[in-house]
């Protein structure tokens, strides 16, 4: 499908929210478009960093970031008046933060989320919480992105590829031209709920990956946790009327290879220290930046039960991270479970 040249996305003005590792990244990668963007950080200290050395040093050291970059503490100010506005905000906060901005934000603008999470309470995906919190927004005019995609790596402008998403190929496409450069090359879904679903669900199973290299079970292991792993994240999304093919691409498989193998993943990191023998509680109050999969696990542990999924992957990750269930124990009970058939019946 061809992109809708009669947009000139070049006069786009455009707004992030989120002044984390990811959220700054994209926010610097538009830069590098000629964009001029407002970056909204919830920290003062980290706005002044940033206005001061050029760095946001607590959540993306040693990049220096474009003088078009320019960050504010006023969510307003970066979403008034914007042709799109990208959310990059924990999941766990997307509804509190946009509720906030929903007064200020035009309706005709484009939301983007790059957030990647399940609700804990309502089971929604990001665009499930967006279209609750800004009401005015069009359905057609939410998209997501996704994709293996470290922060670091984009911040370092090696060749990284994703896919964006939106019920509305026209949307997507606008979203595709905004963000494709030389080295961040974009694809384009109309199967948000599969996009959102590979994003999110792919953190649980690299918590897993890394139990399971923290407790030294080998690759052999390793791989076919991944495997069984999107066996699994196949199955819930299929229940929620997600394109299986979309499991199979960069949302999906790709992004799922990446965050259970990488040593940038901190979803993955979470799981090597269980593995050694850490307590969740005391590796997540280490760490400043948010593993998104211990959030996710209990929401794809209540919501495969709210709808019949057969998912033990994720129920054994969820006993462990909120149960202070034996992670060897769990491999156990994975090990011995019924034996049955590989693929499942379509």
């Amino acid at each position: 499908m061809q992109i809708n040249d009669d947009i000139d996305t070049k006069e786009f003005h455009i707004g992030v929210v989120g002044g984390g590792s990811w959220g700054t990244a994209l926010a610097n990668l538009l830069t590098s478009k000629g964009y001029v963007i407002d970056l909204w950080v919830y920290e003062k200290d980290i706005k002044d960093q940033i206005l001061e050395t050029g760095e946001n040093k607590v959540f993306l050291p040693d990049v220096k970031l474009s003088a078009n970059l320019h960050p504010t503490n006023d969510i307003a100010k970066a979403v008034s008046g914007k042709n799109m506005v990208v959310v990059v905000v924990p999941s766990h906060l997307m509804r509190s933060v946009t509720s906030k901005m929903a007064n200020a934000v035009s309706k005709e603008a484009i939301i983007v989320t790059a957030s990647k999470g399940i609700e804990n309470k309502t089971h929604l995906t990001m665009t499930g919480v967006l279209k609750e919190t800004l009401p005015e927004i069009p359905h057609h005019r939410l998209v997501a992105i996704s994709g293996p995609s470290f922060a670091r790596e984009v911040a370092r402008y090696l060749p990284t590829v994703v896919t964006v998403a939106s019920e509305d190929i026209e949307t997507a496409a606008l979203a595709q031209k905004v963000f494709a450069t030389l080295y961040f090359r974009v694809y384009s879904s109309q199967d948000v709920i599969g996009v959102e679903l590979g994003g999110a669900l792919k953190n649980v199973i690299a918590i897993g990956a890394g139990v399971v290299d923290g407790l030294e079970l080998g690759l052999n292991a390793r791989a076919a946790l991944i495997t069984r792993g999107m066996t699994e994240i196949r199955r819930l999304g299929l229940k929620l009327g997600a394109n299986p093919r979309t499991f199979t691409g960069l949302a999906g498989i790709g992004d799922l290879i990446l965050t259970c193998t990488g040593n940038l993943s901190r979803n993955h990191t979470v799981g090597v220290k269980i593995g050694q023998g850490m307590k969740v509680n005391d590796i997540l109050s280490e760490m400043r930046m948010v593993a998104e999969g211990v959030k996710t696990a209990k929401s794809a542990y209540n919501l495969s039960r709210k709808l019949g999924v057969d998912m033990p992957i994720f129920h054994e990750a969820y006993r462990i991270l909120h149960e202070d269930f034996s992670p060897k124990e769990a491999i156990h009970r994975l090990m011995t479970r019924d034996l049955k058939p590989e693929l499942d019946e379509e």
